[in-house]
């Protein structure tokens, strides 16, 4: 089954996801950054100019460096578009893994077309003192179109 665990916990992690995605809509570097452990690992494989950061300070530097450059309209002028929603959330303990499917608008920095993506989070969250938080987001693309 697709959504095991207690039901607060799922709830909890949906409302991770939906943090997440609303610290990207707002560029909130605080409301972003509150959704990872200290020692997590965001890895970025399929964009060369991120990579993957360990460790929370490292991933929001790298983020806040980031939403700089992508956007829309001259990447600073207005935000990238971006949703998530849950594919699975495995909870078991204070342990969890998720699947999240992304759907991303922003502008190329690099060739100034509007790219619209979608892609997929595949999570490991752990329970630290009461709040559920990423200690592992690996992000791959599925389908990439531009304008």
């Amino acid at each position: 089954m697709a959504f095991t665990g207690p039901l607060e916990d799922r709830i909890l992690i949906r409302e991770l996801l939906d943090t997440y995605a609303h610290g990207v809509m707002t560029r909130d570097v605080e409301t972003w950054a509150a959704t990872w452990a200290e020692d997590a690992f965001w890895a970025l494989p399929e964009f060369p100019d991120l990579g993957g950061f360990t460790g929370k300070a490292a991933i929001v530097a790298g983020w806040s460096e980031s939403m700089k450059h992508y956007g829309l309209g001259g990447g600073a002028a207005r935000p990238m578009v971006y949703v998530a929603h849950p594919g699975e959330i495995l909870v078991d303990g204070d342990r969890a893994t998720a699947i999240s499917y992304t759907s991303e608008i922003f502008e190329d920095p690099a060739t100034s077309k509007t790219m619209r993506l979608r892609g997929r989070y595949v999570d490991e969250l752990a329970k630290v003192d009461g709040a559920w938080l990423f200690t592992r987001r690996e992000y791959t693309t599925f389908d990439a179109r531009e304008d």
